[in-house]
């Protein structure tokens, strides 16, 4: 039987495999992993500020800065003074980002096409519920760090 680290090592071994084959794959039709992450939020969501893609994505406010310039510069989204906030910018996808995110789509599934067909169905499905097991478990323990960390902050406040 294989041990928890083993088979964790295992599990970010494929990840990262993976993750590179899909940027590389996505970047030969024009936009990157990374980029397409920010464009698919924006196509879901609409138009937003860069803190709530920021806060949404998980990044530090720079690296979306950063990352919005040059997609701008690429003219993939565009920045518009917020009418709520002068201080502010709202950004959104444009059309030619829409057409870039939808051609990367593609390669991007036909490669997870072919790589997920070293599994038969049953297969696939008894991975899918495993790796749900262990998504939620990181959210209970998710969970429970952040209620210790608001529980802490709370009697810090109270001193």
């Amino acid at each position: 039987m294989k041990k928890t680290f083993e088979v964790s090592d295992r599990l970010f071994e494929l990840y990262h495999r993976v993750h590179r084959l899909v940027n590389e794959s996505m970047t030969e039709e024009g936009v990157s992993l990374a980029r397409s992450k920010f464009l698919f939020f924006l196509s879901k969501l609409g138009p937003c500020r860069s803190t709530d893609i920021a806060c949404a994505l998980n990044f530090a406010p720079r690296t979306v800065t950063e990352a919005i310039d040059g997609l701008e510069r690429d003219r993939l989204v565009m920045r518009k003074p917020d009418p709520e906030d002068r201080r502010a910018k709202i950004v959104s996808i444009t059309e030619t980002g829409r057409v870039v995110l939808e051609a990367a789509e593609h390669p991007r599934k036909q490669l997870l096409e072919e790589i997920f067909s070293a599994l038969d169905d049953e297969e696939l499905d008894a991975l899918y519920d495993i790796v749900g097991k262990l998504v939620d478990r990181t959210d209970e323990i998710r969970k429970r760090k952040d209620e210790a960390e608001e529980a802490a902050a709370q009697v810090a406040v109270a001193r």
